[in-house]
């Protein structure tokens, strides 16, 4: 639980900073860089799956499984779906709205756990879960229309950690699977972008097509920290770390985006952080009970 508990902050402490990362190309469509995303996430990740011939051995069976290739399809669909969505409104002066998209989520994940998994959170963690959605709640009546960036990519990510949840196969094993699954979509949309006269990647700065590149490395680490902590941790208490992300992506939107940051927004923003709180002591309670008996 100790090991799954680092991934999980190493994994949202990424996800909370890549804004900086996905506006060094915002002259790009977004659809262009979440198929140059997929592209070299599958290069990455193949690597990866050929220097351990045994995970490769094991990618091959996965493959050839149907309840586990339709998994995969599933988690592929709403991972990329996530990314449009996130990759979109960052470059378009929405990044405010995606840091309450993932102080969302994790509400989305305690209901998934609950109707779902069968977790049953403590009185204290319910508690947490109010006041976080009362945080969430006045955040939204702040932004002032509905949050529809918000509510898919809450959706979308709350899906796609169930579904991570339910699987048994290895992190890398299954995020090699999901690259593979829309990789040929994202090649079929770069060459239509090519022949039609509308791709842009090639013309970045070397420093920023050679930072294009790498968005597989930095795409598939935060992803496999995840499912490593996914496979060690309660989905409920997953969905609580999660806040470290959008805490991060929200400081970002005020401090180097600039973005409109309201008294509301602040008390909404303390009733999370408070939330957090509240449930990590319970957290803590239940551990050391589980412990005691």
């Amino acid at each position: 639980m100790k090991k799954g508990l680092w991934y999980a902050i190493l994994a949202y402490t990424a996800w909370g900073l890549l804004p900086i990362y996905w506006r060094s190309f915002e002259s790009l469509l977004a659809g262009e860089i979440l198929s140059h995303r997929v592209i070299w996430s599958f290069v990455f990740m193949a690597i990866l799956l050929l220097i351990g011939k045994s995970r490769w051995t094991e990618f091959r069976k996965m493959v050839t499984n149907r309840k586990m290739l339709l998994q995969i399809g599933v988690s592929s669909i709403l991972i990329s779906s996530n990314w449009l969505i996130f990759i979109w409104a960052v470059n378009n002066g929405h990044v405010i709205e995606t840091s309450l998209g993932y102080y969302i989520t994790p509400l989305i994940n305690i209901m998934l756990a609950v109707m779902f998994l069968r977790e049953k959170p403590s009185r204290s963690q319910w508690v947490a879960v109010v006041l976080a959605g009362a945080g969430v709640l006045l955040a939204t009546i702040d932004y002032g229309r509905f949050p529809w960036v918000s509510l898919s990519l809450a959706f979308s990510f709350g899906l796609y950690s169930l579904v991570k949840k339910r699987v048994s196969y290895d992190a890398s094993i299954g995020l090699a699977g999901e690259t593979v699954i829309v990789f040929p979509i994202a090649v079929a949309y770069i060459a239509y972008l090519h022949f039609t006269h509308h791709d842009s990647a090639w013309a970045l700065p070397p420093i920023s097509l050679v930072m294009l590149l790498l968005s597989g490395v930095a795409t598939a680490l935060p992803l496999l920290w995840f499912a490593k902590a996914a496979a060690r941790l309660p989905l409920s208490m997953l969905g609580f770390i999660q806040y470290i992300g959008p805490s991060i992506t929200l400081m970002l939107s005020v401090f180097v985006f600039k973005e409109k940051f309201s008294p509301v927004l602040l008390i909404s923003f303390s009733l999370i952080w408070t939330a957090l709180i509240v449930y990590a002591l319970a957290s803590m309670r239940v551990a050391r009970t589980s412990v005691a008996k």
